[in-house]
């Protein structure tokens, strides 16, 4: 028997107790007693009390359970950063920290181009390409499914310099609109964007 919906929220940067009280959805303990027991208040009193917290109680171990997981875990994150070696940055959205674990994740293991395009690809939610040149030493990291640049470059830098044979170089390639994509907008429509977002839109 389920005796609440979703429980709490997401913030920015990070979940307390205080928060998941203020988001908790109490629980009608009431409708489960006899009839005979709606028109006394005291019982009325108690049965509020108890449904907040049995309320609190659900919320918390929903919680928990969260954190067990990359993609829900909020203050959880931490510990999953500890395990994989890499810095807590408390400061930082969960997004940010937790493509960032999950990169982390693909990179164990012998160095691929596929490893490559997968780490790329988790940082930038979209479609990458790995172009490589060996006769140079190099590769190059094309951004196909997203336009402009991704987040977190900095942080994809330094996954890639984890995994990369020490040997090769590499560079960063973006795609970004040319005229022609933009031949479906009038320069009124246009003109309330900055240079940088039509390049993107």
């Amino acid at each position: 028997m389920s005796y609440s919906k979703n429980l709490y929220g997401e913030s920015s940067y990070g979940s307390s107790q205080e928060s998941i009280r203020d988001e908790i959805i109490e629980v009608d303990l009431m409708k489960y007693l006899p009839t005979y027991w709606h028109e006394i208040e005291q019982m009325k009193v108690l049965q509020e009390i108890l449904g907040k917290n049995l309320a609190e109680v659900i919320a918390f171990k929903q919680d928990l359970l969260n954190q067990m997981f990359i993609e829900t875990a909020t203050w959880g994150l931490s510990r999953w950063e500890k395990i994989f070696d890499l810095p807590i940055e408390i400061e930082k959205n969960y997004s940010f920290r937790r493509e960032r674990i999950k990169a982390k994740i693909r990179g164990s293991g012998t160095t691929t181009k596929q490893l490559i395009i997968n780490i790329a690809s988790a940082f930038s939610n979209g479609e990458v390409e790995v172009i490589e040149y060996p006769n140079e030493y190099r590769f190059v990291v094309k951004f196909v499914g997203v336009k402009g640049v991704p987040a977190n470059m900095k942080d994809l830098t330094s996954s890639i310099e984890e995994v990369k044979p020490a040997h090769l170089a590499f560079t960063f390639e973006y795609t970004y609109n040319y005229w022609n994509n933009l031949k479906a907008y009038t320069w009124s429509a246009l003109s309330i964007h900055t240079w940088d977002k039509v390049k993107v839109i």
